[in-house]
């Protein structure tokens, strides 16, 4: 589906930003893992969620789905091996985190994930390398450290390494399963440690689910340390915060344009890394208030550009480029080198789309040079969700935008279309 894009007046309204696509990834998860049955509140479900939720059923949990909430029925760790290949389409989230989670399953039985095209090419072999390491049997099946991947049951724990600067996920898959390893794990991340929200996050949602776990960072500011001892997931009743990555796209469009808008289900206390989209909007030139649970936002739609490290929000360059590249001034983001290893090379992509649509644009390793105006044209997908809302929103700018195979939105936001109707008409 290609989706035309027409420049737009006003943003206005109250709307409700969608579910968290991370809380839910690492909710299905854990109610899988614990014992009884737990209540999920606002879950998203989305093409990359219902790959976890899916994943979860064939390894053993039971889950009842209801608009506005989702009833899990956990195995306390008793997980068992499908009888058939996991195909977990192009959720990257879901492979790394479930890779870690099937190695609890018992011994000498195999889990098998795979995925689409794109997620046949996702980096693993840190994880398979920092696994290995706590006991557990797990490769490439075309041993080039991405996926499918095949895993043996049995995960003894014990200490391993891994380096900071590469997925967030692989950490937060170790620490998901941890609880179950025969003896305790120990995960110590070295180096520069990118996007740790993340991981902040993962620890947030297993802490409500009865999990203790001990973190030492040693005063070492590239250094932190881990350390989870075996005990059980216990149920419980819990609510997903609304995804501060999802409403970015609104967010955006009420700053890119005459807007006066609020946006509720956004915490302020929020561990999402992503909520930095609220203080970005409000140094370009819009005026935000923030309360507890809700964002205000008016804006004449003039911004002005700065400079900005990304490196504890990548799932933003899409929509920070886009926005930069619409504001007064020239801009660098850095800090986004990981961005490259997403759904596609958000890097290198976006710079190629950005000057298909008139934008004056510099690719470095890390980062992105952004100046010059759009003035429109025909932009390539790549079959990214992020890609697609961030240039649909530089089209309700400027107008004049053809978004290529648009449909992938869906993947984290299904009524994307439909909630943008709604602060546009």
């Amino acid at each position: 589906m290609d989706l035309q894009v027409e420049k737009v007046d006003k943003v206005f309204g109250k709307i409700k930003a969608p579910a968290s696509k991370s809380y839910s990834h690492r909710a299905f998860i854990a109610a899988a893992l614990a014992e009884g049955q737990s209540i999920l509140r606002d879950p998203l479900y989305s093409e990359d969620t219902l790959a976890t939720l899916q994943a979860c059923e064939k390894l053993g949990a039971l889950f009842q789905r209801f608009p506005d909430k989702c009833i899990v029925q956990g195995t306390a760790g008793y997980i068992r091996t499908p009888e058939n290949v996991i195909d977990v389409k192009n959720s990257g989230t879901s492979v790394r985190i479930l890779s870690s989670v099937a190695a609890i399953a018992p011994r000498a039985n195999y889990t098998i994930f795979t995925g689409d095209e794109s997620l046949r090419t996702r980096p693993m072999q840190y994880l398979i390398n920092a696994l290995t390491n706590l006991g557990v049997t797990i490769v490439s099946s075309q041993n080039n450290g991405t996926p499918p991947i095949i895993v043996k049951g049995g995960f003894d724990g014990g200490k391993t390494d891994i380096k900071g600067n590469v997925s967030s996920q692989f950490i937060s898959s170790i620490l998901m399963a941890a609880p179950y390893a025969k003896r305790p794990v120990t995960l110590n991340v070295k180096g520069k440690f990118v996007s740790k929200p993340y991981v902040n996050m993962t620890l947030s949602v297993i802490s409500k689910f009865g999990i203790d776990f001990e973190y030492d960072t040693s005063n070492q500011p590239e250094y932190s340390s881990y350390y989870i001892e075996p005990q059980t997931y216990e149920c419980t009743d819990y609510t997903i915060e609304g995804d501060y990555s999802s409403a970015s796209y609104m967010i955006a469009a009420a700053a890119l344009i005459e807007s006066d808008i609020t946006i509720k289900n956004l915490y302020e206390d929020s561990m999402q890394g992503d909520k930095v989209i609220v203080d970005i909007i409000r140094r370009m030139g819009a005026e935000v208030e923030v309360s507890e649970t809700e964002i205000h936002i008016k804006s004449d739609g003039n911004l002005k550009a700065f400079d900005i490290n990304l490196a504890n929000a990548p799932d933003l360059l899409p929509t920070v480029a886009i926005l930069m590249a619409a504001a007064d001034g020239s801009s660098t983001i850095t800090g986004v080198e990981h961005a490259r290893f997403k759904e596609t090379d958000r890097v290198h992509n976006c710079a190629v789309e950005l000057a298909a649509v008139g934008v004056d644009v510099e690719e470095f390793q890390d980062g992105l040079k952004i100046s010059g105006k759009p003035i429109g044209g025909i932009v390539n997908s790549y079959l990214d969700h992020r890609m697609v809302m961030a240039f649909y929103v530089l089209g309700l700018k400027i107008g004049h935008i053809t978004i290529q195979d648009a449909a992938c939105y869906d993947v984290s936001f299904p009524n994307f279309l439909e909630v943008m109707d709604q602060i546009t008409q």
